[in-house]
């Protein structure tokens, strides 16, 4: 087996822990509130807000147009129609996982926040766009662009935890889902 390979069953194995045991764990969730409420002391409002809009899962779609008509320009077409397709993908998943799950959001989260909580799906698409970043421009860019990026996805999880959006299990779901989602896609566009 390869490190591709043994990533995606890492992060299949520990995806499938999260949903078991947010689903049928009450003392997962019950330690899950716990984290989440020693994470998050206090609402630190706007910087996060600014933070979530610009990540927010129907605006990553329109950034992941952009890139992709910046790769058509340069003639890549093949490379743009797998970046639409590896969050296309990633999203439906995700979008599929939480109607599964139902998790309802954390306690006094923003009323801005609706729907279901696990997995983040702020941090699905940030994980998503950044491995896609990371996989086109990584090697070329450096350090450097892949320090900016983490510091990005940082403050991503950051934002979802301090409005109080999701549960810590919620950020590592989405991490999770989005490497395994990821991992395949990039498999199937490397052997076109």
């Amino acid at each position: 087996m390869n490190i591709n390979s043994w990533i995606v069953l890492f992060s299949a194995i520990v995806l499938l822990m999260l949903i078991y045991a947010v689903k049928n764990s009450r003392r997962f969730n019950l330690y899950d509130h716990w984290l989440h409420h020693k994470l998050v002391h206090k609402r630190d409002g706007f910087k996060w807000q600014v933070i979530a809009f610009l990540n927010d899962p129907k605006l990553m779609v329109v950034w992941a147009v952009l890139l992709a008509s910046l790769l058509i320009n340069e003639e890549r077409n093949i490379t743009a129609l797998w970046v639409l397709a590896t969050l296309g993908f990633t999203d439906l998943v995700g979008i599929i996982l939480k109607k599964s799950v139902h998790r309802q959001r954390p306690y006094k989260h923003s009323a801005l926040e609706d729907g279901y909580s696990f997995p983040s799906g702020h941090v699905l698409g940030a994980t998503t766009m950044a491995l896609i970043l990371l996989q086109l421009f990584g090697k070329e860019l450096g350090s450097g662009f892949t320090i900016g990026l983490l510091i990005i996805w940082l403050m991503v999880v950051i934002s979802r935890l301090s409005l109080k959006a999701h549960y810590p299990s919620d950020i590592l779901g989405a991490t999770s889902l989005a490497i395994f989602c990821f991992s395949i896609s990039q498999q199937i566009f490397l052997a076109i």
